[in-house]
């Protein structure tokens, strides 16, 4: 057993936070209130300083296992997100060979049991990726897959993403979508902007990602399915959202610390480190983006977490890979940005940090309660760290070398550590 005590206990559920011990029996949280340190527990966790909450719930990582294993593998990755402060994750599917198929997607699954933390997998929605037909969704849903994602690849063929959303309804599974319509976009990863211009390049503008969720919006509207959509950037995206929301439309939105933190000035100043899809958009858009996490339109912070190698990143700014890694920064980005800055309450952060994510799978796990996983998260919110030392194999990202609030000190699944700060 565990005794871990007088930290600020989130209770997620409740929406509420008070001072309490908490302890660990087995994978299961025994209790939480008072209780004293009679000598009879095997491990004492003192959390006077600390938030005790529960562990969080990332729906959007790249751990590229199979086949690009150079970037990132699933016990790199998964020793990110442990370092995070994450005790489960969502991978996506566009490794190599792509999960499109059972045995690839096996491959993931029992690879993700042998790392401490909870590995899930989706599988993607169309046969290799190519947007032309589906994959078996329902063999692969029976197989293990979590949901169904093309991530990376935007499905253009609105026939396509409407037998497919029909399908997710009838096995109660998300489908989450990459939505940038091709054809407006030129340079891929850079925002049809002032940096851009400043660059000599085109870009990518917002009517490419604003076009796609109207689309689906209306497509989920008329399926009944549950949709994600990811990594929202765009204002006029974001309004799309709130409206199908207003529709009793059944449909979630992400949102990505690096997309809430910087504008696409940022790849004036990082270059490729800066470079994703979709792009850093204006400060007006990540204003929107933070209304949009404060009134509930956006339901999920999660990373993207997309390691590249340090010779991709250094090719020229149109020819290196998009992406950033984020698991070991989001936490306390999202503590630095939102949180200090009073945005959001630490409660509201975790919310969106577990509860929400977990409930968008169908998981039992973001909460705090007697009975509930023991997967919790142990941070000080007060404490600055510099963001450097990664455990991932990657470090693409604009925020090494930040001071940072919220350094995560003991990241516990199933009731055991695996995360423990030196």
């Amino acid at each position: 057993m565990i005794l871990i005590q007088g930290g600020r206990v989130i209770d997620t559920e409740k929406g509420e936070e008070k001072r309490a011990d908490v302890v660990l029996e087995g994978d299961r949280i025994a209790g939480i209130g008072r209780y004293e340190d009679d000598g009879s527990y095997d491990r004492v966790i003192d959390a006077a300083d600390c938030v005790v909450a529960p562990g969080l719930v990332d729906v959007h990582v790249h751990f590229r296992d199979p086949g690009l294993t150079y970037k990132e593998d699933i016990n790199t990755g998964a020793a990110a997100a442990a370092a995070g402060g994450f005790t489960t994750v969502v991978c996506m599917a566009n490794t190599k060979p792509v999960v499109d198929n059972e045995e690839t997607l096996k491959y993931v699954i029992e690879k993700g049991k042998k790392t401490g933390i909870h590995v899930l997998a989706a599988a993607t929605v169309s046969v290799g990726m190519k947007g032309q037909a589906l994959t078996d969704m329902a063999a692969l849903k029976k197989a293990g897959a979590s949901g169904f994602t093309d991530d990376g690849i935007p499905l253009m063929n609105g026939e396509l993403l409407r037998q497919a959303m029909e399908q997710a309804a009838m096995l109660d599974v998300p489908i989450s979508l990459h939505e940038e319509d091709p054809c407006f976009i030129e340079n891929n990863g850079i925002h049809h902007g002032r940096a851009a211009e400043k660059l000599g390049i085109y870009g990518s503008p917002a009517i490419a990602e604003d076009s796609l969720i109207a689309r689906d919006c209306m497509i989920a509207f008329h399926t009944g399915a549950k949709v994600n959509i990811q990594h929202i950037s765009s204002r006029g995206g974001l309004e799309a959202v709130r409206l199908a929301k207003k529709m009793g439309v059944r449909i979630t939105a992400e949102v990505t610390p690096h997309h809430f933190t910087l504008t696409d000035e940022a790849v004036l100043q990082y270059g490729t480190l800066a470079k994703m899809n979709p792009p850093l958009r204006t400060e007006q858009d990540r204003q929107a983006l933070i209304q949009g996490l404060q009134d509930g339109t956006i339901d999920i912070i999660a990373t993207d977490h997309a390691p590249h190698s340090t010779e991709e990143k250094a090719a020229p700014l149109t020819k290196a890979p998009s992406g950033i890694i984020g698991l070991e920064t989001s936490l306390a980005l999202g503590i630095t940005q939102l949180v200090e800055k009073g945005y959001l309450t630490m409660t509201d952060l975790m919310i969106k940090m577990s509860l929400n994510p977990a409930r968008l799978y169908g998981l039992q796990c973001g909460r705090m309660a007697k009975g509930a996983e023991a997967d919790l998260v142990i941070f000080n919110p007060d404490e600055s760290f510099v963001a450097e030392g990664f455990r991932s194999k990657a470090a693409n990202s604009p925020f090494a070398g930040w001071q940072l609030k919220g350094k995560v000190h003991y990241t516990i699944c199933q009731g055991k550590v695996v995360y423990e700060s030196q």
